[in-house]
């Protein structure tokens, strides 16, 4: 999920199934300052930092989910926002299972630029989105199952863009409306599969009306004008402000709009603005969890445990010059502070999870 003018999407996605072999987790170097390189070793603030090993040829390694005793990292391989071609010619993305040891098992090759990937334990299956800026679908992978994918072709898609982010929030489908045409477009939709057709009903506009949550206009209404949509998630109970609400970011625009009783008669908005363009934003949804983070820029996936605490929200930001970089969000006033610990990770996807069996979407990413 990125930040690029005018998103649309649709793609046709295609399977083509492969296990890999097994591999081991190792540590990531880390500044002087935070860790000595080693097999799991701690920072002196806390933090103990791992890696998943890199499998075969895939590359740049964006959304990342789990379910059951499974994690799954979507790798764009390079594959552009409309679904073109890589520079060496690859138009598949890779989706890649690892145990929660770090282990690769099984992957699968789907056509087009994967921007939406996440958990429905529910069902037992992944949800994907395709090709962010343009030619955009929805896929299902059953990952157990002998046919895994399922590909649906959207209806009702009418805010000139694409589709990107992908929640499932009180057994609600939800995606970002990426690319819109203009500011009074869908923001985001609800998803309803019927037969071989993505249904979207639109869940509030780019224009819609929100109560400012920070800045000058704290508590007063304002008028929305989003022009980037682009990842979501769900707000869990133990966060201390917006809990249960559906959040999506609006990147480019510098705000995260939270949307109580998304999709009811009972829905309300409130808009935070933040200090810098975030990419992910999650929730820790009780303390001790896991951090798992994809980093493009080195191709890998890390696995953090640290002094992370309930309710905690820790965000990917992106600013307009300068690395990535991992940073805590304090949600009354959309302040930014920097992990300084973890400045070696250029991190894109996130998720806080467990280290038990955790069947709850991707640890509050539920995108």
């Amino acid at each position: 999920m990125a930040v690029t003018p005018n998103k649309l999407k649709r793609t046709s996605m295609v399977l083509m199934g492969a296990a890999v072999a097994a591999s081991t987790i190792v540590s990531v170097t880390l500044p002087a300052s935070a860790a000595d390189e080693g097999e799991g070793h701690a920072a002196p603030s806390g933090y103990t930092v791992k890696t998943f090993s890199p499998v075969g040829t895939e590359s740049a390694p964006d959304d990342v989910t789990r379910m059951g005793d499974s994690v799954y990292v979507s790798f764009q391989n390079g594959v552009g926002p409309l679904g073109e071609p890589s520079a060496t010619g690859i138009t598949a993305s890779t989706v890649q299972q690892f145990s929660l040891d770090g282990k690769p098992g099984k992957s699968w090759q789907i056509t087009g630029k994967v921007d939406g990937l996440t958990a429905d334990p529910e069902h037992h299956r992944l949800l994907l989105t395709a090709n962010e800026d343009g030619n955009s679908s929805f896929s299902t992978l059953s990952p157990d199952q002998a046919k895994p994918l399922a590909t649906y072709t959207y209806s009702g898609l009418t805010h000139g863009g694409g589709t990107d982010a992908v929640s499932v929030v009180n057994g609600k489908i939800l995606v970002s409306a990426s690319a819109p045409a203009d500011t009074s477009a869908p923001a985001a939709y609800s998803v309803a599969l019927e037969g071989t057709t993505a249904k979207l009903t639109p869940l509030f506009s780019d224009n819609a009306t929100a109560k400012a949550a920070n800045g000058p206009r704290a508590g007063k209404e304002t008028t929305l004008a989003l022009t980037d949509p682009d990842s979501n998630t769900l707000v869990p109970a133990s966060a201390p402000r917006f809990k249960d609400s559906f959040m999506l970011d609006a990147q480019g625009d510098q705000q995260l709009i939270f949307a109580s009783n998304p999709g009811s008669g009972k829905q309300t908005l409130q808009v935070l603005s933040v200090a810098q363009p975030l990419d992910d934003t999650v929730f820790a949804a009780h303390s001790n969890q896991t951090l798992l983070v994809t980093d493009p820029k080195d191709n890998k996936v890390f696995s953090v445990t640290g002094p992370f605490k309930a309710g905690q929200a820790v965000s990917t930001v992106v600013p307009d010059a300068g690395p990535a970089y991992l940073a805590n969000l304090d949600l009354s006033t959309g302040t930014l502070a920097p992990i300084k610990e973890l400045a070696a990770i250029h991190p894109k996807g996130l998720m806080f999870t467990d280290g038990a069996e955790d069947n709850s979407h991707d640890g509050q990413r539920s995108e």
